[in-house]
């Protein structure tokens, strides 16, 4: 009786089962067979057939609700069955099976329940997702004279997103690129993320030094947030090989340049964004093959077992190999090894690399053009 229902009964549509609806099917299946096997073997006396009931709830736990009505039916009539076969229709028996009916009923009710709140967690994550993507274009494989290359490592996959921002422009001024990490996550964090980037992406055409951006983008936040809020950055701008970088609390980006790695620490601490930062820009000379990491803090808190994961001595074997983008795969990699899949904070990864200085131009060049050729 148990075996002759067709299979058809608990296909949902034509999709495939998922894993979970395989599982809650599977657990049903096998928890009917041993309460059958026991019922055959006592003999035909009707005496384990309520424990049926507990099949429907085994399948809502994963299953759909319409897949819950396919087991709770099975039930129903595996119940019935013995029930009738019995050696005597008793009382018992047929109180069981009308309870087993009320299960499934109950099992399909708290199935669909699970079933619409999985469906707006999912929805949820699309819209979050979406958000995100909203806030972060893609950035590369070309900007300027640069090859660059962004990723952003998620910490979780539900809706609950973060606010580490990244963006590479190419502006009158020379590659200009900002990374940074706002206060927080969720919505809140993704409004002020975008409010960060919306001014980055305008005052980075107008302004000529990176100071007036950072009291810009200062302005901003403090205009759009509490006194507790604030958002940590690094503005990094390459003109004529040149790159200037300013800092805002935020972790230093690394220099790799013959197998060496180097971390551009600021001449001076200065607080974030929202606390009127101060800053003294770091200059350096780039040379042809160097490439620079620019990394939120997740990165540098990323730890298994209380032991952090080494950026700065696996750097260069990570990110000094193939394109920009082949270097961040990998660095993502080893990450995700490191930590056995559990990130406690999202990651934002920018990889540039000079390849060296562009070809002179027969045109006038500008006089704020840092390392033009001499004339």
């Amino acid at each position: 009786m148990l075996f002759g229902v067709p299979m058809p009964l608990f296909s949902s549509g034509r999709r495939p089962l998922s894993p979970g609806s395989r599982a809650g099917l599977g657990a049903a299946l096998v928890l009917l067979a041993l309460v059958s096997a026991v019922e055959l073997a006592d003999g035909g006396m009707v005496n384990y057939v309520g424990l049926v009931a507990a099949a429907p709830f085994l399948a809502a736990a994963f299953a759909s609700w319409r897949m819950v009505l396919a087991v709770g039916v099975l039930s129903t009539v595996v119940a019935g069955g013995f029930a009738l076969t019995g050696q005597v229709v008793s009382l018992a028996a047929v109180v069981n099976v009308i309870g087993i009916g009320l299960a499934t009923a109950i099992a399909a009710g708290v199935a669909a329940i699970r079933q619409r709140q999985a469906e707006q967690i999912a929805e949820l994550s699309k819209l979050a997702a979406v958000a995100q993507q909203a806030v972060l274009r893609p950035i590369g494989p070309q900007v300027g004279s640069l090859a660059v290359a962004g990723r952003y490592i998620s910490a979780t996959a539900t809706a609950d997103i973060g606010g580490d921002i990244y963006e590479a422009l190419d502006t009158p001024y020379g590659v200009r690129m900002i990374i940074g990490d706002v206060r927080g996550k969720g919505l809140d964090a993704v409004r002020l993320a975008s409010i960060v980037l919306g001014s980055y992406r305008h005052v980075a055409y107008e302004r000529s030094d990176l100071r007036a951006i950072v009291a810009d983008l200062d302005r901003a936040v403090a205009r759009s947030v509490g006194d507790e809020d604030f958002v940590t950055a690094a503005l990094v701008e390459e003109r004529g090989g040149t790159l200037t970088i300013v800092n805002c609390g935020h972790p230093p980006p690394l220099l790799l340049r013959r197998g060496q790695v180097i971390p551009l620490e600021p001449p001076a601490p200065a607080p974030p964004l929202g606390f009127m930062p101060v800053v003294r820009p770091r200059v350096e000379r780039l040379e042809p093959g160097d490439r620079l990491l620019l990394f939120t803090d997740g990165l540098g808190e990323a730890r298994r077992d209380g032991e952090f994961f080494p950026t700065a001595d696996r750097a260069w074997r990570l990110l000094g190999h193939g394109t920009v983008g082949d270097g961040l795969a990998s660095l993502e990699t080893a990450l995700v090894e490191w930590v056995h899949g559990r990130l406690d904070d999202d990651i934002a990864l920018v990889l540039m690399e000079y390849a060296g200085p562009r070809p002179v131009s027969t045109t006038a060049v500008p006089s704020w053009e840092v390392g033009a050729a001499d004339h």
